[in-house]
């Protein structure tokens, strides 16, 4: 029981990394036919294009600010999210937050990393909320200066993703609600005139990668293009209103809780073994013996 536990929960991971349409890559369970929704969900690098820097967001403070301002002195690694999104957003910026952990560049000293929401309706002092989470997790002090989490506008933010070629589809959600947003994981690097450099496509980024990135970036190189592997927005069903990966983590859950279970059953009963016999050393001896006898 505990062997095919842990085969499920293995699997679990699996299986959602399967490689399916046009060889992109889904999370969740395949299908023979691509979801008309994903078609607008996409990652289209116009390397070397120039975003337009004279857009209007806010700022973590609420202060009205201009894209131009994170630029003319250094690179800058931009990524566009949502502070909403429970699924795939917090892992992307995990990934970025883990890698640069590892890069020996410092945020607003080396380089500037920029979020910026899709969703117009979320706030500055969401923006202030994650600020806060991930600064406090890169850990490095006297950084804060670099990371920026921006919100917006619709035709500011449509701009934007137009520019960096960052297609997204709103999608209903449990509620039935359009409150959510399908799209793809990627971040881009800039150089500071505001030309894109290059692209980095999931959730998990190679520090080694981000270096050279940044060092490219810096002296206005632009890089090639990468594998369109894309990994969604854990691919949400209206009809179910559920996510896969949702689902494949309650598996997950009670395959783990099976195990954890079954360990402390087998653990009372080794101890409860254990005590009998240093209370009872005649009676296990007697048992082995008439034991060799009867052999």
């Amino acid at each position: 029981m505990a062997l095919a536990c842990v085969l499920a929960c293995l699997a679990g991971p699996a299986a959602r990394a399967q490689s399916s349409w046009y060889g992109e890559k889904q999370i969740g369970p395949t299908a023979e036919q691509q979801p008309s929704m994903l078609k607008h969900i996409t990652i289209a690098q116009r390397l070397n294009q120039p975003i337009p820097l004279g857009l209007e967001f806010r700022d973590e403070t609420g202060k009205l600010v201009h894209l131009g301002d994170y630029f003319g002195k250094r690179p800058v690694i931009l990524s566009l999210v949502y502070y909403q999104c429970k699924i795939l957003c917090p892992e992307e910026i995990d990934g970025l937050v883990s890698a640069l952990e590892m890069v020996k560049f410092n945020p607003g000293r080396d380089f500037n990393v920029v979020f910026v929401s899709i969703d117009p309706t979320e706030t500055p002092a969401m923006a202030a909320s994650e600020k806060a989470l991930y600064v406090k997790r890169y850990g490095r002090p006297g950084t804060a200066s670099g990371w920026h989490f921006l919100t917006g506008q619709q035709p500011a933010i449509e701009a934007l993703a137009t520019a960096v070629g960052f297609g997204y589809v709103k999608v209903q959600g449990p509620d039935g609600k359009l409150s959510q947003y399908a799209h793809a994981s990627a971040i881009e690097l800039l150089t500071p005139q505001g030309r894109l450099s290059q692209y980095y496509l999931g959730v998990e980024f190679s520090p080694k990668d981000l270096d050279l990135g940044l060092v490219e970036a810096g002296q206005g190189t632009i890089g090639s293009p990468v594998d369109n592997i894309l990994t969604y927005c854990y691919r949400y069903d209206p009809a179910l209103n559920r996510h896969s990966l949702i689902v494949s983590r309650i598996v997950q859950g009670g395959c783990l809780l099976t195990m954890l279970l079954l360990g402390g059953y087998m653990l009372v009963n080794f101890r409860r073994d254990v005590r009998e016999a240093r209370l009872n050393p005649l009676t296990v001896e007697q048992g082995r013996t008439k034991h060799l006898v009867n052999g």
